[in-house]
């Protein structure tokens, strides 16, 4: 994948630096440009799309990679339930923030407005983190669904950040059996993924998994409202740097940077960063006194 997008981009005009270290922050979703206007300075179609599509792959599960490459299953990427959910969520996305776009004119023609849409929407899900426009210029509805893309994040097995696309699907599902039993208390439910049984123990360990993320989430937030940063960005930073993804909103916008924010601040949003890389089981374990002692 590296050499293939490094190769693509070389091809599309960039020099092999560029090419490589843009390839880095694709393939890792890590994000970080040479370039202080990231990936839009380029302001090229061909660069979008390139990195648009491996961002897409970078966000999936590199098992069903090695299944079509290696095992030549031409059918696993889409065979997988997760992967699926990924690409509604990506397409679903998509075609809404779009249309908000395209009723605001906010861009000239369908084309630019897809071309841009594509390419934020894959970023900040796959917590990437490159930016080709200044999302905060768009309308409320694209705002916030960024930011529910940022909290949500890419699939398990990826190199993508967020709390994974599977935890959200199991979420749901649990959901909606709950709703069943309402309607009918006697009856028997078992969830299923990718036609196999889900334990009732993984469906608990994801449950607090979410609990133990919103708690990390709100107690971080309150944090930054209390040292003076105003509401938007303090949501928007918290959400951003516990799903790894980079911009946010406000300060700290895609045209913007951390740079202005209070000491204070940066640590608490370092320990977010922190939280959302390692993943929160194994840091809580470090505040146990349990831990400590074995």
């Amino acid at each position: 994948m590296t050499v293939l997008e490094t190769l693509l981009l070389y091809l599309g005009g960039l020099s092999f630096f560029e090419a490589l270290t843009h390839t880095f922050g694709t393939v890792a979703t890590g994000g970080f440009s040479p370039l202080n206007g990231s990936v839009g300075q380029y302001n090229s179609v061909y660069v979008d799309v390139v990195i648009t599509i491996f961002m897409f792959i970078a966000g999936a599960n590199f098992a069903l990679h090695y299944k079509l490459l290696m095992k030549k299953d031409l059918t696993a990427w889409w065979r997988d339930e997760e992967f699926r959910f990924y690409l509604y969520i990506v397409l679903g996305s998509i075609a809404t923030i779009s249309f908000v776009l395209l009723k605001n004119q906010i861009y000239s023609s369908l084309a630019q407005t897809a071309r841009y849409v594509s390419f934020q929407v894959v970023s900040v899900l796959t917590t990437t983190g490159f930016v080709t426009a200044d999302f905060e210029q768009w309308p409320a509805y694209a705002q916030l669904l960024l930011l529910i893309l940022m909290l949500i994040g890419g699939c398990a097995g990826s190199t993508g950040g967020g709390m994974k696309v599977v935890r959200v699907m199991v979420l749901l599902k649990h959901a909606g059996i709950e709703l069943k039993k309402l309607i009918h208390p006697r009856a028997h439910y078992s969830m299923k993924l990718n036609k196999k049984v889900v334990e009732k123990d993984v469906i608990l360990s994801i449950t607090a998994f979410f609990s133990l993320y919103m708690i990390v989430f709100v107690v971080a937030f309150l944090l930054l409202s209390l040292m003076g940063l105003d509401l938007i960005s303090s949501i928007a930073a918290v959400t951003a740097t516990l799903g790894n993804v980079g911009p946010g909103l406000g300060v700290v916008g895609p045209m913007d940077n951390y740079s202005t924010l209070e000491a204070p601040i940066k640590w608490i949003l370092s320990f977010c960063m922190l939280f959302g890389r390692l993943e929160l089981y194994p840091m809580m374990a470090l505040f146990l006194p349990d831990s400590w002692r074995s």
